[in-house]
């Protein structure tokens, strides 16, 4: 009864294997001090795939189904181990089983910016974060490049390759579209698109098929940020010397209920705005400034009434001055109002 239990412990009849968790791509079944029966049974679930390995080379590949183990279903084994005719003992081989499911939410970013040349704004750093996903396509592949004689190997093996062949992809994708980076901020499902087209060869080369790839965001770092938000700003201003004027109209009754500035002030103010309004103008159309029309001739200041408050004509050479709080204009020290302006002193 002993003999009996331990040789069945030895060949194994029935040849499955159940997911245990999420993240596994490739599982050995383990064969330690066993062998296969002849006739004995292969079970491949759905999203599943079996690999027998003789001697570290692969040979047959299973899909889903079930499968009765002979000669006639182990072609590539039965040469690898020179079977003329069925064989009737046990033969050890090692089975590999893989995950094909499609992994879903896998994500990829950018850990630092990535340099581009765009046509609008020359050399500009880009943050870029999305999701993909992906599922192993030839078992064959995988096995010989990816996952050889390990017992088991998992997704956290693989991702850090998947994220940087992803980042090389998007410098080229970016290099080759010369599309403007505003332009690719607004068209982010084409972006993926062609970035996807560059990624399936790649990643077929591993034994894997790219499923999908999505674009969530793409952004310039803080700095750069902020002066794309003023071009925009100033884009959207258009007219700068008709906005100047806007804001200084805004001004005026502000101005004219400030009590202690009065008219003075407001006439002050005015003046001031229209000047930065002229200045702005010309900074944004220098080729207005070439030919500057000549001013007008101001006319002579009539001489100040004897009888103005503060009174008295301007200081004249040689008598102590200051200057007026209200227009700024120079004045006797000892005169108590401006005679230009009329402000109390």
């Amino acid at each position: 009864m002993a003999l009996r239990d331990f040789l069945e412990k030895q060949f194994i009849k029935v040849i499955q294997w159940t997911e245990s968790d999420q993240d596994t791509l490739a599982w050995r079944y383990p064969m330690r001090d066993m062998e296969i029966m002849n006739g004995g049974q292969l079970t491949v679930r759905d999203s599943e795939a079996a690999a027998f390995v003789n001697e570290g080379r692969i040979a047959d590949v299973f899909g889903p189904g079930l499968y009765t183990l002979t000669t006639r279903t182990l072609p590539l084994l039965t040469d690898l181990m020179n079977w003329s005719k069925e064989f009737k003992s046990p033969f050890k081989s090692d089975v590999v089983f893989f995950s094909t499911r499609i992994k879903t939410d896998q994500r990829w970013g950018t850990a630092t910016p990535i340099t581009i040349r765009d046509k609008e704004f020359g050399a500009v750093r880009v943050r870029g974060y999305g999701i993909y996903s992906w599922h192993i396509d030839n078992p064959r592949v995988f096995y010989t490049k990816i996952s050889g004689t390990r017992e088991i190997y998992k997704i956290a093996d693989l991702e850090g390759q998947l994220r940087n062949t992803i980042v090389g992809r998007m410098t080229g994708a970016f290099a080759e579209s010369g599309v403007p980076f505003l332009d690719m901020a607004a068209n982010q499902t084409e972006l993926g698109t062609k970035i996807a087209e560059g990624l399936k060869p790649q990643f077929a080369e591993l034994g894997l098929a790219l499923d999908s790839f999505v674009v969530e965001n793409l952004s310039l770092p803080e700095e750069l940020q902020k002066m794309l938000d003023t071009r925009v700003g100033m884009n959207i201003i258009g007219d700068m010397g008709r906005y100047t004027q806007y804001q200084v109209a805004n001004s005026m009754p502000i101005a004219a209920g400030n009590e202690s500035g009065g008219i003075a002030g407001l006439g002050v103010g005015l003046g001031a705005g229209l000047t930065m309004a002229n200045q702005m103008m010309n900074a944004l159309n220098p080729n207005q400034q070439q030919n500057p029309p000549a001013p007008p001739a101001s006319p002579s200041p009539a001489p100040p009434s004897p009888n103005a408050a503060g009174g008295g004509p301007p200081a004249a050479p040689g008598v102590e001055t200051k200057f007026c709080v209200e227009c700024g204009k120079s004045i006797p020290k000892r005169a108590k109002f401006c005679p230009e302006c009329g402000g109390q002193q």
